[in-house]
């Protein structure tokens, strides 16, 4: 090995955890570490001890030493980056390695997912967004926040299946099973709902989400509406995206799978499964300051 060798570590923080993989020139895996969530609404001191302890456990592993480290390039995809001040703020603080670069972690997806070719992706989640980069253009559509954004999303599924219970419990609609279990996580009082919303995040309605795919995939008539709805909006992302210039599209998160099966004929067709996952993007960010990018 020549002492010329360059080495690449691409990290995903994210709002539940925070990933990190280091590896070669050539691409091969020398090591990987885990901690907990990385984001900057953690506060950037927090954000960063997250991610450090992501990377110092890949770089425990891979048993490389200062020398190696300091010829290690790294890319980072964070939640959050785009908070006014943060990447600033991470931009100062001291660092070991030859060189740090910062994308937001949906970015960081989106490179990984097309191999950092132009692309987009969709991510549904906990919440949802349409984001790439196409023609030198960065490409967005939705994500502003929950709960007036996030169309499509895991807590978006939560607030209808809310909604549609409290009606039903009027008598506004007909009662479902699904609505009916919904209320009886409110002891069937609308009070406790209200009590419930007074003190939940988008976390904890994007929770009911497994319960109205089930319900909807057996058929409960208030799931169906929900679901269906809910595709429709990721539908109209993908289209966006591909209008705005995209010439792939990727869905990830972790309601892709689930609400697949929901989405348009034409959109199915035209989605592109991703090439490699966030951590991948960090790397490829990596390779990217030195342009070192593998064939």
């Amino acid at each position: 090995m020549t002492t010329t060798q360059q080495y690449f570590l691409g990290v995903d923080g994210g709002g539940t955890g925070c990933r990190a993989r280091i590896e070669d020139e050539s691409g091969a895996v020398l090591g990987q570490g885990l901690s907990g969530p990385a984001t900057t609404r953690l506060g950037i001191e927090e954000a960063w001890a997250s991610i450090s302890r992501a990377f110092n456990a890949a770089l425990d592993e891979s048993g490389l030493g200062p020398d190696e480290i300091s010829r290690t390039h790294v890319g980072i995809g964070l939640a959050g980056i785009g908070r006014i001040g943060a990447i600033e703020a991470l931009r100062a603080i001291p660092h070991p390695f030859a060189s740090v670069d910062f994308v937001s972690d949906g970015m960081g997806a989106c490179l990984g997912a097309h191999s950092g070719r132009e692309g987009a992706i969709v991510i549904a989640g906990t919440g949802s967004i349409g984001l790439g980069f196409a023609e030198g253009r960065n490409l967005r559509v939705g994500g502003y926040g929950f709960p007036i954004s996030d169309e499509g999303s895991g807590a978006d599924l939560g607030l209808k299946a809310v909604q549609l219970a409290l009606r039903a419990n009027d008598g506004r609609i007909e009662k479902t099973v699904l609505l009916t279990e919904v209320m009886q996580r409110f002891q069937g009082d609308p009070m406790e709902a209200v009590a419930w919303m007074d003190r939940s995040s988008a976390t904890d309605y994007a929770a009911l989400a497994p319960m109205v795919m089930r319900h909807a995939d057996h058929g409960d008539s208030a799931g169906r509406r929900i679901v269906q709805s809910a595709a429709e909006h990721i539908d109209t992302l993908v289209r966006t995206l591909f209008d705005q210039g995209a010439p792939r599209v990727t869905l990830l998160g972790g309601l892709s799978t689930p609400l697949e099966a929901w989405l348009a004929p034409d959109v199915r067709r035209r989605l592109k499964p991703a090439d490699g996952d966030a951590v991948s993007g960090g790397i490829i960010l990596a390779r990217k300051s030195i342009g070192a990018l593998p064939a």
